[in-house]
């Protein structure tokens, strides 16, 4: 996760671009656990969108570490 990506000239910090992939994973879940009605199950769904994405990212900057070695 160190370094920049260059995309057509412009650098972006490679963490941006991990939080961004993040964020289209979060709302393909946020989208499923809606139809599942599984917020009702939540006592504080800010609280835990926010724990979800704190989870997502971690799980995609794993991924993306791996795949680079």
């Amino acid at each position: 996760m160190i370094g920049d990506l260059d995309i057509s000239g412009i650098f972006l910090p490679t963490l941006l671009v991990l939080m961004g992939i993040t964020y289209v994973l979060f709302l393909l879940v946020h989208g499923v656990l809606q139809r599942l009605h599984f917020y009702r199950l939540v006592w504080h769904r800010a609280l835990f969108n926010v724990a979800l994405y704190a989870v997502l990212l971690y799980g995609v900057d794993s991924l993306s570490r791996y795949l680079m070695t």
